[in-house]
């Protein structure tokens, strides 16, 4: 006979790690909030930065020409806006409250700059990795302005943006991320006030603290800006501080596969990798 532990109800903190200062593109200011020597991955999740500023002097420079091959970027703007442009022709903007959900597959090159020169510019972006089976797709986008990702307004003030994947009550985001089942929420708390959400058990999943603070299944107020690592379980629990909270929260299906990650590429193997930077040289991304 077998013996199988029972999955706990409530999901357990495993880790609250804070974000670590870097640059990235042309020196542009950020907190890397996973993807760091403190945090590396979390599967099927590679990286996660929150830029912002005031200061043009950190934003500025932008993030000009770059490949990428193998993974999906998300950039969330909560300020500000970011002009986006590659080499098959897209072009846009990412304003306030947008998203830009952007499969590279198999490699596309881009850019990324700011469309001011004063003000807050702030937000996520976030790199999600492909199975092997998807990482030569060819290139696509999901992007919404704010006017059109959902915001799900609860009895006690809490709001949810529904960025990707549906809320236990039904609330839909507009972006379909069926590689990795993945669920992307904006999520604030008025002062002291509750949150449950039911996820998919087996799912990877943790909460990026950015304002406020938080207690995280009954382990203490929390501040930010900080990576929550959740344990498995059926749903995840937490409590605003006396200042409320603001949160994201993430889940997606772990992929289990070989990572092989070389700058802007990323796949399954090193002889990929290698071969992703001769097809960047010769032209053929």
């Amino acid at each position: 006979m077998s013996v199988t532990s029972a999955i706990p109800a409530v999901r357990p903190v495993l880790a609250a790690v804070e974000g670590m200062a870097t640059s990235d593109g042309a020196g542009v200011s950020m907190t890397r909030m996973l993807g760091s020597p403190r945090l590396r991955t979390l599967d099927p999740f590679l990286m996660l930065d929150l830029f912002g500023s005031d200061r043009p002097t950190d934003y500025l420079a932008g993030f000009p020409d770059h490949p990428h091959r193998g993974f999906e970027t998300v950039t969330y703007m909560l300020a500000g806006r970011m002009r986006h442009a590659d080499n098959h022709g897209h072009e846009g903007v990412i304003e306030t409250g947008g998203v830009q959900w952007m499969t590279a597959g198999r490699g596309l090159i881009h850019s990324e700059m700011p469309e001011q020169t004063e003000g807050l510019m702030r937000g996520f972006q976030l790199w999600i990795n492909l199975p092997a089976r998807l990482k030569m797709t060819e290139p696509r986008y999901q992007e919404f302005p704010a006017a059109s990702i959902p915001v799900e307004r609860r009895e006690d003030g809490a709001t949810v943006t529904v960025i990707a994947g549906d809320t236990a009550r039904g609330t839909a985001g507009p972006v379909r991320a069926e590689a990795t089942d993945a669920r992307y929420f904006d999520v604030a708390l008025p002062p002291s006030v509750a949150f449950a959400e039911p996820l998919p058990a087996g799912h990877t999943a943790f909460l990026v603290l950015f304002e406020g603070t938080l207690d995280v299944g009954g382990e203490g107020l929390l501040s930010g800006p900080r990576v929550i690592v959740l344990g498995d379980g059926e749903r995840v629990e937490a409590v605003a501080g006396p200042e409320g909270a603001r949160f994201l929260l993430l889940a997606g299906e772990p992929i289990g596969e070989p990572i092989a990650w070389g700058g802007p590429f990323v796949m399954n193997t090193r002889e990929e990798v290698m071969q992703a930077f001769r097809d960047f040289e010769e032209g053929r991304i």
